[in-house]
């Protein structure tokens, strides 16, 4: 372990997504079903679970896209369990969406301004981005890869370009946690591998993230912390190693 591993591992971490008792049932299907559970500041967190275990119930009650028939959600500590979508936006949570969402009738670079708020009321009614705005979404461009397409459509582009595109536009508002629902589905290997030494890069900078994604491989390697959902209920919490040796996690995803 080199020295600033073995800092980065000994440093105090803090919670920066917290709930309690979180409970959200579709009919009499209980979807999320008391979840307790942390996610540390600074880190790459892992959502992990079989399917319909409910992590993407979980995502959408802790970004206020649903709300939860009970519990609470804590981000950074501050309860925002009944604020709207937009509001926890701003308060610096950045989410992706497991099936890509993008505006297919608009270009690439488009879609990266349509992610940030307009800094003036000239600005919204007329449709116009500052230039350091359109600066900041050619650089985000260049970052994840894709800088080329910045004309093009964003429904004339590949799927994986798509996801590279709703990463940058998530990244656009610089939110300090960032939740990525299967950033790597449906994507080549080589993109994949774009992906992960991004969301490195960008850990080392200092942005958390919480990753929901089934490809075991790369969370086991992108991964700090990990908790694991089964039928609504997280079942085991911790490293990439404790998860992949604990029994219980064997049985929800092998029936060992």
């Amino acid at each position: 372990m080199s020295v600033a591993e073995e800092t980065r591992e000994s440093a105090p971490t803090t919670t920066v997504l917290r709930t309690e008792g979180l409970t959200k049932s579709f009919g009499g299907v209980r979807a999320v079903d008391g979840a307790t559970v942390t996610f540390l500041d600074g880190k790459i967190n892992g959502l992990i679970g079989p399917n319909g275990s409910g992590k993407t119930t979980f995502f959408n009650c802790v970004t206020g896209m649903i709300r939860p028939d009970s519990g609470k959600v804590y981000l950074h500590g501050q309860d925002v369990t009944r604020w709207a979508p937009h509001r926890i936006a701003r308060a610096g949570l950045g989410r992706s969406f497991q099936l890509c969402r993008t505006f297919p009738r608009m270009t690439v670079l488009e879609n990266m301004l349509v992610a940030v708020q307009p800094h003036s009321l000239g600005e919204y009614l007329g449709g116009s981005r500052s230039p350091q705005t359109v600066q900041r979404a050619r650089e985000m461009l260049a970052r994840v890869g894709i800088e080329h397409l910045e004309s093009s459509e964003a429904r004339d582009i590949s799927y994986g370009q798509q996801k590279l595109l709703e990463l940058g536009s998530t990244l656009m508002p610089d939110p300090p946690f960032v939740m990525l629902d299967e950033p790597a589905g449906g994507v080549n290997p080589s993109l994949i591998e774009r992906i992960a030494v991004l969301i490195r890069e960008l850990n080392e900078e200092g942005k958390t993230f919480l990753i929901v994604e089934h490809n075991m491989d790369l969370i086991m390697r992108l991964c700090d912390h990990i908790v694991v959902f089964d039928r609504g209920t997280p079942i085991a919490t911790g490293t990439p190693d404790v998860i992949q040796s604990d029994p219980r996690v064997l049985e929800a995803y092998l029936g060992v």
